[in-house]
C-alpha cells in the first residue's frame, strides 16, 4: 500500500504556534506569581500568626484567608487598567515601580532582618484578612505585578487569569498543609528554599526595571 505524503497546512501550523505561545505565557506567569507569593516562605509566617488559634479552626481559617486573597488578586487583575487610567500612570512607570517593589521583597527574602516592615503584626487570637490574606498571600508586589502584566498585554488577560489561579492553587495546597510541611522539611530547608526564590526574584525584578526604563526612553531591545 502506498503511503500518502505528509502535508502541513499553514493554518494548522499557525494554530499550533499560537497554542504553544499561550501555554508558555500561562506557565511563565504562573511561575512568576508563585515566586512572588512565596508559599514556602509563608509557611512559618502562617504558623506564627495562627499559634494562638484553636487547632480545630486553623485549616478553616487558612481556607477563608486564601479565598479572600484570591478575591483581592482577581480585583486587581481585572481592574488594573482602570487603576492606571484613574491615576494617570503609564506602563513604564508601573514596570519600574513593580521592579523596585519586587527587588525589595527579594532582598528581604535573601537577607532577612528582625524587623519585618513589609509584614503586618498578627493578632493574638484569630487573624482576619490581615496579615494572612493581605499582605502574606496577596502582597503589594504581586498586585503590582498583575497590573504591570495586564497593562502591557491586555489581550492576554485570560492567560494571566489561568496562571494566577494555578499559582494560587499551588500556594493554597502548600499553606493548607503548612503544619505537615514544617514538620517534614524543617525550618532550615524552608529558609534555604526561600533564599533561592529570592535570588530568582532579583533577576525578575531587574528585568522588569530594565524593560520599564527602555520603554520610557524608547530604546530598542
Amino acid at each position: 500500500m502506498r503511503r500518502r505524503p505528509y502535508s502541513t497546512s499553514p493554518g494548522r501550523g499557525w494554530a499550533t504556534c499560537a497554542t504553544l505561545a499561550i501555554v508558555e505565557l500561562v506557565v511563565s506567569s504562573a511561575a512568576v506569581f508563585v515566586l512572588i507569593m512565596d508559599p514556602l516562605g509563608n509557611v512559618p509566617l502562617f504558623l506564627a500568626a495562627l499559634r494562638h488559634t484553636a487547632p480545630e479552626r486553623r485549616r478553616r481559617i487558612v481556607v477563608r484567608e486564601l479565598l479572600i486573597a484570591l478575591a483581592v488578586m482577581l480585583i486587581f487583575l481585572f481592574g488594573g487598567n482602570a487603576f492606571m487610567e484613574l491615576f494617570h500612570v503609564e506602563t513604564p512607570a508601573l514596570a519600574v515601580a513593580g521592579g523596585i517593589i519586587l527587588l525589595l521583597i527579594a532582598l528581604r527574602m535573601i537577607f532577612p532582618t528582625p524587623e519585618r516592615n513589609l509584614r503586618e503584626a498578627s493578632p493574638d487570637d484569630e487573624p482576619f484578612i490581615v496579615p494572612l490574606a493581605v499582605p502574606y498571600v496577596a502582597g503589594p508586589s504581586l498586585l503590582a505585578m498583575e497590573i504591570v502584566l495586564v497593562s502591557g498585554n491586555p489581550e492576554a488577560l485570560t492567560s494571566y487569569l489561568v496562571g494566577l489561579v494555578l499559582a494560587w492553587l499551588v500556594t493554597a495546597v502548600v499553606l493548607f498543609f503548612s503544619h505537615a510541611l514544617h514538620r517534614m522539611l524543617g525550618e532550615k530547608v524552608l529558609v534555604a528554599m526561600e533564599r533561592l526564590m529570592g535570588m530568582v526574584l532579583v533577576i525578575v525584578a531587574t528585568q522588569m526595571g530594565l524593560e520599564g526604563i527602555a520603554a520610557f526612553f524608547g530604546l530598542a531591545r
